[in-house]
Parts: structure tokens; C-alpha cells; sequence
């Protein structure tokens, strides 16, 4: 079997990233995002290789505010599922997360059983104090609007659970 190692992504991945996304896009599991959209944020994806420097996992770690951080398109290349790419890219994001000093991570997931494997719970009604909400209602990310549960991305989040995990 080959093995397969995580590292921060580098522009050069960038294209790979979309490659690697574009299935579960097109499925409608995740959602897309232009190419633009992801060279801006290449500072936040990990990228899982193989022993050939092949792509075949991604996940990204999106601050959203002092405590709290979201795990976004986290995949793995059809072949490589199941056999630990996905956790190890989390257990990653974790750890990225907790060196930046957060104490919660989000997600909105069709995949409730991986990531209730990993410590996410359904997060149901909950939210954050009222001062926290008017702050993050002010960004314009959807990722933020999907964790607050606002109506204006209930097209993205049919399906989804929203979870959360405390570190």
C-alpha cells in the first residue's frame, strides 16, 4: 500500500485543489468556489500527497473569530477513501487550530458520522452571545452565514448539518 503525507498547500496546488474538488462539487457535496477564491485563501488549505507527490486529500481551516475557526472543503480523491486521508487532514486542522488559539471548530457536513467520529456534535440552535452575532453578522463570508443560520444561505445548507466541536 502507498503511504501518503500532509503538508500546508502551496500555489502550486491550487489547481490540483480544484481537481480534486470538482467531483464532489458537481454532487453537490461541497461547494464550489472559483479559482480566484482559492489562490486567496491558499494559506489556510493542508493537502495529503502520495508517495508520488500526487494530490489526494484536501481540508482548510477558515478563522471566524477570536475562538472559533471552520473546517471547510475537506475531501479525498475517490481512491484514497477510507483509508485515513480525511482523518489525518483533520487531526491537522485540529492541531492548526489549536496553535492559533481556538477552542471550537465548525463545520457544515453531509458527512455526520466522520466527523461525529472526530468529537463534532450536531450544533443545533446553538449560537453565540449577542455581541458576537452583530460582530460576524458584518462579514460577508458564507461560511459565517452558515454558522450563524442565516436565510440568505439556506441554499447551501439543505442537506448539511451544522457541527461543532470543542478542543
Amino acid at each position: 500500500m502507498t503511504g501518503f503525507s500532509v503538508r500546508r498547500a502551496r500555489t502550486s496546488d491550487v489547481r490540483g485543489i480544484r481537481d480534486l474538488i470538482s467531483p464532489l462539487v458537481d454532487q453537490r457535496i461541497l461547494l464550489g468556489k472559483e479559482l480566484v477564491t482559492l489562490f486567496e485563501a491558499v494559506q489556510e488549505f493542508r493537502v495529503a500527497e502520495d508517495d508520488n507527490g500526487h494530490l489526494i486529500g484536501v481540508g482548510a481551516l477558515h478563522v471566524m473569530w477570536e475562538d472559533l475557526g471552520e473546517v471547510r472543503t475537506l475531501a479525498a480523491a475517490s481512491e484514497w477513501r477510507g483509508r485515513g486521508v480525511g482523518h489525518a487532514i483533520l487531526d491537522r486542522l485540529e492541531a492548526d487550530a489549536r496553535d492559533l488559539g481556538l477552542s471550537r471548530l465548525f463545520c457544515l457536513t453531509f458527512e455526520t458520522e466522520f466527523f461525529g467520529r472526530h468529537g463534532f456534535a450536531d450544533m443545533g440552535s446553538e449560537t453565540v452571545d449577542p455581541a458576537v452575532f452583530a460582530e460576524l453578522l458584518r462579514s460577508t463570508d458564507d461560511g459565517v452565514a452558515e454558522f450563524l443560520d442565516l436565510a440568505r444561505v439556506k441554499q447551501n445548507t439543505l442537506g448539511n448539518t451544522r457541527m461543532i466541536k470543542h478542543l
